[in-house]
């Protein structure tokens, strides 16, 4: 039993930032009907800018564990979030009206773009962060001992995925990108600046993303150039899971998704983590191709 709950929380928190990366290509979907395959490159510049933020400016001398979370957090979220918008701007903005074919060839060459810069900039060996951050404490969870910061990571991408949930719902910005998500001719009809809402689309899900970059250079303490690959990956297979261009779907989705990549790990194989992963995918598309949740449907806003 100890050694499930070890499993279950190592999946929850693996699977909350495979949920909010998904939640970059589910808005972007959503609004755009576009998977931006670049979003995982966008998460690895996250946790790339992290660590140059974190040992650039000495933040450690300056603050304590959580003051340099909570700084390097909003410092990335932002950075990558114009990187985001950047990104519409020049490679999809241009190709709006242009066949769909045309956006996804866009896509994948600003991913090869991004991938490569990095590895100039970085060189291509493995970039360690340093190992004093986040505090090596374990907090006893129904009497087995869980690390602090692995519960740390899954706390603030829950509060993270909770206050995009309370922003689409509850705010006039939300309700504009909901209503362009269903129909952008109209959304402007009704006075809706579809222009502004898809560049806000891509200001939160790079945010996220970057985000999750930070946590995952916290967590495993080593980065390296070619990783927004294969989380990007995992990402978009959480979001498909769920149910693509359904928010919650992105949620629920990477959260499975890490749980069954870490009791496939235990009990079968870690050989076999990720061939698990997609086996688990093609059953529930066979069953249910619209994802757990179903796609995004039209509704009254």
């Amino acid at each position: 039993m100890d050694f499930f709950l070890q499993q279950l929380t190592n999946g929850l928190a693996v699977g909350s930032i495979y949920a909010l990366i998904a939640l970059g290509y589910t808005m972007v979907y959503g609004v755009l009907k576009l998977i931006n395959f670049a979003h995982g490159d966008l998460f690895a510049i996250g946790a790339y800018l992290g660590l140059t933020l974190l040992t650039a400016f000495g933040l450690t001398r300056f603050l304590g564990p959580l003051g340099v979370v909570i700084v390097l957090a909003l410092m990335v979220m932002g950075l990558v979030a114009v990187v985001g918008a950047v990104l519409e701007r020049v490679a999809y903005r241009p190709l709006r009206q242009a066949h769909r074919l045309s956006a996804v060839v866009s896509a994948m060459g600003a991913s090869i773009f991004f991938q490569n810069a990095l590895m100039l900039i970085y060189g291509a060996r493995y970039k360690v962060y340093p190992h004093d951050i986040l505090p090596k404490n374990v907090v006893s969870l129904l009497g087995v001992e869980v690390p602090l910061v692995r519960l740390l990571v899954l706390l603030t991408s829950v509060l993270m995925m909770v206050a995009l949930y309370l922003f689409i719902q509850k705010t006039r910005i939300g309700t504009a990108i909901r209503a362009a998500a269903i129909d952008q001719r109209a959304a402007k009809l009704m006075g809706i600046n579809v222009d502004r809402v898809i560049m806000i689309v891509f200001l939160i899900g790079p945010a996220l993303g970057g985000a999750a970059g930070l946590m995952v250079g916290l967590y495993y303490g080593q980065i390296n150039f070619t990783m927004g690959w294969m989380y990007g990956l995992k990402a978009f297979t959480a979001a498909i899971l769920g149910g693509i261009g359904n928010i919650p779907g992105a949620m629920v989705g990477g959260l499975l998704l890490g749980v069954i990549e870490a009791m496939g790990a235990a009990y079968l194989s870690i050989a076999w983590k990720d061939a698990i992963t997609f086996i688990v995918l093609i059953a529930i598309l066979i069953v249910r191709p619209t994802g757990l949740l179903g796609e995004r449907v039209a509704e009254k806003v």
